[in-house]
């Protein structure tokens, strides 16, 4: 695959280990990493388009770290900023050819619970809502084991919270009727990413695992606020370090994909 080649030029290294998205406002989470061995902008990779979001960078950076190599997106595409599904997932398909074994995926959310301002949520399991797929014709995958059960337990001793991620197009955020109706459908908290990735990479055979910061207050009277997401998200850096970290220290043991390959 050509974005995997590339990214084996570019960075120096024949594969990668573990893949991490960074979302708004978790850009440089892991600065306390230090350097990267290597970086490139996501938009040089074939099919990645250049984020748009506000606390998106369009950066894709190579570290090496406790013996393995990590593949860090400060950024991502997503489905509202009008490019298709495909773009959406091909940083996660192009990891995925370049050898990654898991990915931790970091997102901000709208909360539908009483939850806390700046509290992460380890996702155990998603409502797609954004009326799209990462596949096209007869890619028949059982999504029920997406969200890797050991990753939902080691980041369940380093998160506050975790729940079920639903997942909108946007870019509008929900009205009051549908955010009564997702909390009714069994969602915890709500935002506009990272559901087509996760599936995508699932059935590519890599173990997936969820971070989401609580962003806003959905059941609240207030209007939310795009630029206090971000400034939200940033003041989780310390507890997204520590998930990723976490993870990494995990044994990332190749297994199965879902259609036994």
């Amino acid at each position: 695959m050509e974005g995997a080649d590339q990214i084996a030029r570019r960075t120096g290294a024949a594969s990668h280990d573990l893949l991490v998205v960074l979302g708004s406002g978790a850009a440089n989470a892991l600065r306390g990493w230090g350097e990267p061995a290597a970086s490139l902008p996501l938009s040089d990779l074939p099919g990645v388009r250049a984020p748009l979001a506000p606390g998106h960078e369009d950066r894709l950076d190579s570290y090496e770290r406790a013996g393995r190599r990590v593949l860090v997106a400060q950024g991502r595409t997503h489905l509202y900023e009008g490019h298709g599904p495909a773009a959406v997932v091909a940083l996660a398909r192009a990891a995925a050819a370049s050898g990654v074994r898991g990915a931790v995926l970091v997102n901000a959310n709208g909360c539908l619970r009483e939850w806390g301002l700046g509290e992460v949520v380890t996702i155990t399991d998603h409502l797609n809502l954004t009326g799209a797929s990462p596949f096209e014709g007869t890619v028949f995958v059982d999504v029920r084991g997406v969200w890797d059960e050991g990753l939902v337990a080691v980041l369940r001793d380093v998160t506050q919270r975790e729940g079920t991620y639903a997942a909108l197009r946007g870019p509008e955020y929900q009205t009051g009727a549908e955010t009564r109706m997702l909390a009714s459908l069994g969602a915890d908290c709500v935002g506009m990413s990272t559901v087509l990735e996760a599936v995508a990479l699932h059935q590519l055979g890599v173990r997936v695992a969820g971070m989401s910061v609580v962003s806003d207050l959905s059941l609240s009277a207030e209007p939310t606020d795009p630029d206090e997401v971000v400034r939200l998200a940033a003041a989780a850096h310390p507890v997204l370090a520590a998930g990723v970290g976490a993870v990494l220290e995990t044994a990332l043991e190749v297994r199965e994909g879902p259609d036994g390959a």
